[in-house]
């Protein structure tokens, strides 16, 4: 985990780059569930690095719940953003410690990681659409405490 994330300190983003930011570092690095719509469409379509594919609020509060309940202290990094017209989008590696089962794989209380690339599609103020790449594999691997799998 050599990547330095970004720094956001005396810097001006856009007003989508700002609601990326957000997302990460306040909703998802807090579990704070209540900045959701005031981030996405009630019926937004959502993608996730873990695989999950859902529709709306709910849906995507549940996979938060899901992810930070398995992975303790859950920490986004946004490590590169760009942007082009109505879409945002990035490099970011997400952490935490391995507190209950996921993918099948017992809690072993490691530190495991693994990288994804976000597009964020906006309509007006909100994302209307998000689309997560990840790389599972490397976080399967890490969970299951493979050597193969530290380098990063």
């Amino acid at each position: 985990m050599h990547d330095s994330p970004l720094a956001f300190a005396n810097v001006n983003l856009s007003r989508q780059k700002e609601v990326v930011r957000v997302f990460y570092k306040e909703m998802w690095d807090h579990a704070n569930i209540s900045l959701v719509p005031q981030i996405f469409h009630p019926d937004f379509t959502f993608r996730g690095s873990l695989g999950a594919q859902l529709v709306g609020h709910q849906q995507f509060i549940g996979y938060v719940k899901f992810v930070t309940g398995a992975l303790d202290r859950y920490t986004s990094d946004i490590l590169a953003l760009g942007q082009d017209g109505n879409q945002v989008f990035g490099k970011l590696r997400f952490h935490g410690y391995h507190a209950r089962e996921l993918f099948e794989v017992k809690p072993t209380g490691r530190h495991v990681w693994w990288y994804g690339a976000p597009i964020f599609t906006f309509d007006g103020e909100l994302v209307k659409d998000l689309w997560v790449l990840g790389d599972i594999h490397g976080l399967i691997a890490r969970l299951k405490g493979e050597s193969g799998a530290r380098v990063a």
